[in-house]
């Protein structure tokens, strides 16, 4: 699913440089769930941030599905993004003047699919995540917990094969991590790929690999333990 070949990222640092993420190699299966640890700074969200395709200004190759993204141009990776990428962002990006539901639709907009199939897609996902009898409501009325759920709800309506997450339980209480973390392992049972970025050392155990970065370079890779 993906592979990474001596990808850096470096940022503008006064007169100089700092380097975010140093020539990182990485494969990652299709099916896995990864979690990206290590501590602040490290580059787990400027990793997450490439591999979503939300960030354009780095070196090296990038294999998603066999797609060589480094060879891509902007509207390429977009178009690409759409068909096989879901995101999960820390701070939910949800729309309060949207209710659950037109959150959780938002991402068929930019599909050529009729109205009736978007809102199938979307009572479906909503239904599975329990979320059904919250369909009319909008974010503010809803527990951080729930906001995050639709938040994934939104990512995974259009059955993408990679689901990034960055950060999804750093908001929420633990019984609300727990909730969000038996959903990622639920819809990997289902075929996805998942890699979240997660500071939290329980949570990160629910994936079946753990990678560790430090200084933007990968120190560590190996299997999770069951929490």
């Amino acid at each position: 699913m993906i592979r990474l070949i001596g990808l850096s990222r470096r940022y503008r640092q006064g007169k100089g440089e700092a380097l975010a993420l140093d020539a990182v190699e990485l494969d990652v299966a299709d099916g896995e769930f990864v979690s990206i640890t290590g501590p602040s700074g490290a580059g787990k969200s400027t990793l997450l941030s490439i591999l979503g395709l939300l960030d354009d200004d780095w070196s090296g190759e990038y294999w998603l599905d066999e797609e060589p993204v480094h060879s891509l141009r902007g509207k390429q990776r977009r178009e690409l993004a759409r068909e096989k990428v879901g995101f999960v962002f820390q701070a939910y990006h949800l729309l309060d003047d949207l209710t659950v539901a037109e959150n959780v639709e938002l991402p068929l907009s930019y599909r050529k699919l009729p109205r009736r199939d978007r809102q199938e897609m979307v009572a479906d996902v909503l239904e599975r995540f329990g979320m059904a009898e919250r369909r009319d409501l909008r974010p503010p009325q809803l527990s951080g917990g729930q906001q995050q759920l639709v938040a994934v709800a939104r990512a995974v309506v259009g059955r993408p094969q990679l689901v990034l997450a960055d950060e999804p339980t750093g908001n929420l209480h633990s019984r609300q991590g727990e909730r969000v973390m038996e959903v990622f392992r639920r819809l990997n049972g289902e075929g996805a790929t998942i890699l979240q970025a997660t500071h939290h050392e329980r949570f990160a155990e629910y994936a079946g690999r753990v990678i560790e970065l430090e200084d933007g370079r990968v120190v560590a890779d190996r299997p999770g333990r069951e929490p």
